[in-house]
């Protein structure tokens, strides 16, 4: 076991974050969050760094420059970790760190940063990019009775229920 995997371990451990081991160097944490239950983080012990990769959420359905444009500037604000997407558009947050950075309280960092950014930004981008997606799955409950309570933090989507008949959606 190397120095570096030993740091990662004892810093997820006292951070009490569950996490798994995939091979030598190899670590998946899931970072428990609010807005965004999870976010599901790989750590890495490579030849020539220290990665870290965190997926954020899935391709945006819907105003792709706008979310990509938020991005872009929410990066200016991070530590240790951008956002960026991969071939399919699904959007992550990465690092990359020297070895002899990873220290536990850099760690400890920059996991908080992670989590802070997916679990802070999730709403965000949900709206940016998933706004018809929510009202249509907002009717879709609404006609059928189901709960509305995950949906409750996109109520400002609709139209104010004064405003329309219930089970109706705004049409912006």
């Amino acid at each position: 076991m190397s120095d570096l995997e030993q740091v990662v371990r004892s810093t997820l451990d006292a951070m009490e974050i569950r996490y798994a081991e995939h091979g030598p160097g190899k670590f998946f944490a899931t970072l428990p969050g609010t807005k965004k239950l999870q976010t599901n983080c790989w750590l890495i012990v490579g030849d020539n760094a220290f990665a870290i990769e965190a997926f954020v959420c899935r391709r945006p359905d819907e105003n792709h420059e706008q979310v990509y444009r938020y991005l872009l500037r929410r990066n200016t604000r991070l530590y240790g970790v951008h956002y960026a997407i991969d071939d399919a558009g699904d959007i992550y947050l990465v690092g990359r760190m020297a070895h002899e950075s990873v220290t536990e309280d850099e760690l400890d960092r920059v996991l908080g940063q992670v989590l802070q950014a997916a679990d802070g930004d999730f709403n965000t981008l949900l709206e940016l990019g998933f706004a018809e997606s929510i009202r249509r799955e907002w009717e879709w409950r609404v006609s059928r009775g189901e709960s509305l309570a995950n949906l409750k933090a996109f109520e400002h989507l609709i139209k104010p229920s004064a405003e329309r008949e219930p089970g109706s959606l705004s049409d912006s």
